[in-house]
């Protein structure tokens, strides 16, 4: 199931995205559950949504175009890896080995943004950048599990435009200024319930700039696996329902890295993985 938290004549509603042959359409399953978190941690709840769903009649059902959809899932916290792909290189050109560990760093929760909304591009930066990624979330409490174990405290799947600063994100070692200005999180613009993923190390991760093919990469190039993110990162932090890992970047295909371009007013990404949807993200300058 594709859940998604639409913004409904200004109300959140917990709600799913169907697929009706031209276009999706919106079940409201506000009279299921009371948001999208009780959907993906309450299994009662959702066999109740999956009824509601499959009982829904197309004809009366809203069209997904023309609605506002907001951040499916608001995280307590945004955990995300860093260079977690094969063949990632650095600043220069250089190859990056893999590291022994995951690379784990923050976004704070005023990064988080809806699929709808546009990203501000911040004044103080000149060289804002886009990373697609997938982000796996918590749907159980997890402290120090197993990687054998971990799949199964994961309740969906979503995707992640790790926006950064990288002017700001350089300044230091530690990146938290350069990861964490205002909206620079968008998710969505549904979790996709885990049982919908048959293979999360099968995932084709694309990214579009523009109309141009910036990334493409399959999960199965990732360094630490989705299993062993979750329980590496559960022995320092107990994972809650609702947090949010975001699993890493693949690599720019060689254009986009020789070609470097900050992001300007009016530039449009799109991360696409199949299976989990397409996160459109749109970047302005402020008002």
């Amino acid at each position: 199931m594709r859940i998604v938290n639409w913004d409904r004549a200004g109300v959140s509603v917990p709600a799913a995205l169907v697929d009706s042959g031209d276009g999706d359409q919106l079940v409201d399953l506000s009279g299921v559950a009371a948001s999208t978190l009780e959907l993906l941690t309450d299994e009662g709840a959702l066999a109740d949504a999956r009824a509601v769903v499959d009982a829904a009649d197309p004809a009366s059902l809203p069209a997904r175009d023309g609605e506002r959809l907001l951040a499916p899932i608001t995280p307590r916290v945004l955990l995300c890896i860093g260079y977690n792909y094969r063949g990632h290189v650095v600043a220069g050109g250089e190859g990056q080995p893999d590291p022994e560990h995951p690379d784990v760093f923050v976004k704070t929760a005023n990064t988080t943004l809806g699929p709808d909304d546009a990203v501000v591009l911040p004044p103080q930066s000149d060289d804002v950048d886009y990373e697609g990624e997938i982000g796996v979330v918590i749907g159980r409490t997890a402290h120090a599990v197993s990687a054998e174990d971990a799949l199964d405290h994961i309740a969906g799947y979503t995707l992640v435009n790790d926006v950064s600063a990288r002017d700001w994100q350089n300044r230091t070692s530690q990146w938290t200024l350069g990861k964490c200005f205002d909206g620079f999180a968008p998710l969505g613009p549904a979790v996709v319930t885990a049982d919908e993923i048959a293979d999360p190390a099968n995932l084709l991760v694309e990214v579009v700039r523009d109309g141009k093919t910036t990334v493409s990469q399959s999960t199965s190039t990732l360094i630490f696996p989705f299993a062993e993110i979750v329980s590496y990162v559960s022995q320092s932090i107990t994972l809650q329902p609702g947090d949010v890992i975001a699993t890493g970047s693949p690599q720019k295909l060689e254009d986009a890295l020789r070609e470097h371009r900050p992001l300007v007013d009016g530039d449009s990404v799109l991360i696409r993985v199949a299976g989990i949807g397409e996160l459109t993200t749109r970047f302005r300058t402020a008002d």
